[in-house]
């Protein structure tokens, strides 16, 4: 019966090796990596057949644009494996994104060449760090003096008010007792008068 865990681990080991000892590859730095300053290439190119191997370097191009200009930085008269392949002065260049290039020359003249894409060369942009969150041991409170003197300043307090009504002056055309016999009174005299004048103008006409 098959042992699935020795199967994996060898399985592991096996494309281990196969990646750390590929004929042709850049090991460092890696895509997308940020870099900046003097950067060590390290990678390998021990294939048979070697003619001549080359390192170079472009702008924000790539492989996948054929017209791209490509900047030499090393040659390589002998394969290498595993190794440091060049340092890269990354502070004569302008902040941006790279692509390296690794190519051997093989003595049919055919060519093999690998690729890390992404590089970003930041030397005049800082690198963001994580900053950690203050704690209370960090501000150092001190109080001179012992206990410090902590004084409560005195508040306003509302106080509810209820409007008083103010009485309103007399009603001037309130009638009373004594100006209604006063009215009543006038009103008699004025109907007797007037009585007493039609009274004497009958009078005067039935004597005509």
């Amino acid at each position: 019966m098959l042992n699935l865990p020795i199967a994996m681990f060898s399985l592991f080991l096996f494309f281990s090796a196969f990646f750390q000892n590929s004929p042709l590859a850049i090991t460092s730095p890696q895509p997308g990596e940020i870099i900046r300053g003097m950067i060590e290439i390290q990678g390998s190119m021990d294939i048979p057949n070697f003619e001549s191997g080359e390192l170079a370097f472009t702008f924000d191009a790539g492989a996948s644009d054929p017209a791209a200009n490509w900047f030499l930085i090393q040659t390589f008269p002998q394969p290498i494996l595993n190794s440091s392949l060049a340092a890269w002065d990354t502070t004569t260049l302008t902040d941006g994104d790279y692509t390296l290039r690794l190519r051997v020359t093989l003595q049919d003249d055919s060519i093999q060449e690998v690729f890390v894409t992404g590089l970003k060369v930041r030397n005049d942009i800082a690198i963001p760090t994580d900053t950690a969150a203050p704690t209370l041991a960090d501000f150092n409170f001190q109080f001179s003096g012992g206990t410090p003197d902590i004084r409560l300043q005195p508040t306003a307090t509302l106080v509810s008010v209820r409007p008083t009504s103010t009485p309103l002056p007399p009603n001037p055309a309130t009638v009373n007792t004594t100006s209604i016999v006063k009215i009543f009174w006038q009103s008699a005299l004025v109907a007797v008068v007037v009585f007493a004048f039609f009274a004497l103008v009958l009078r005067l006409r039935k004597n005509n």
